[in-house]
């Protein structure tokens, strides 16, 4: 049996709205109704992500205790080195950037010489990895040994905000710029061992010899508790 539509039932279907067919500009303007309000939708979430980003940077940046005063001179670090009864020999050169360089000009300077690592771990913590100048160390296991997360060269942005020096003259003495105590100390022990060591005075156009036992005395005095390890 077939069914044939009548002309009161196809009159019926035109004249019901539920059953009329869609016109096709009123589809188009809903869907960019539609498209409209998902534009706006990623425009706030792409400015809100932005705004997390801005404001972990802004933790970032105060949680290392950035440097509002400016960075102590070399003659204000001996003024304190004969406040705290610390004896040192100086010793004036031309700028020394490298280790290659300071063997090749540093001239006949009795002591340990050594390296000192500016480094960032993964968790943010900043470290200074202080060593004599011939150590091997290996930056893929030196975190287990030191006890952090995995590590990589801070950014000398970074170094100058926090110890106020900038790379060629990173040394432990940098440390009487970092009032917050943000930085973690690794003194290597087979340097430790030395009984006189060299190290730049917060430039690389001087280096100064001091007693190792002194060293701690001054790293002590500036707020930090420095760990003696074997970084080998």
């Amino acid at each position: 049996m077939r069914f044939e539509l009548t002309t009161p039932t196809l009159a019926r279907l035109c004249s019901t709205p539920e059953l009329r067919p869609l016109n096709f500009w009123r589809l188009l303007n809903f869907i960019i109704q539609r498209l409209d309000r998902a534009m706006l939708l990623r425009n706030m979430l792409v400015n809100a992500i932005e705004t997390i980003k801005q404001n972990a940077l802004k933790v970032q940046n105060t949680s290392f205790g950035t440097n509002d005063t400016m960075a102590l001179t070399p003659q204000q670090l001996f003024e304190e080195l004969d406040r705290l009864d610390i004896s040192y020999d100086l010793h004036c050169h031309p700028p020394l950037g490298t280790v290659e360089e300071s063997q090749q000009l540093r001239g006949e300077i009795s002591g340990g010489h050594c390296k000192n690592l500016f480094l960032k771990d993964k968790k943010g913590k900043l470290w200074l990895v202080v060593c004599l100048e011939g150590a091997r160390i290996d930056m893929k296991t030196l975190n287990r040994k030191i006890g952090s997360a995995r590590l990589s060269f801070g950014r000398p942005e970074l170094l100058y905000e926090v110890l106020g020096v900038t790379p060629g003259s990173v040394t432990p003495f940098a440390l009487i710029n970092d009032g917050d105590a943000c930085v973690n100390v690794i003194l290597d022990e087979k340097m430790m061992a030395h009984e006189k060591l060299n190290f730049h005075p917060l430039t690389n156009e001087q280096t100064i010899t001091t007693a190792s036992t002194d060293l701690l005395v001054f790293i002590k005095a500036c707020g930090h508790e420095p760990c003696i390890v074997d970084i080998e």
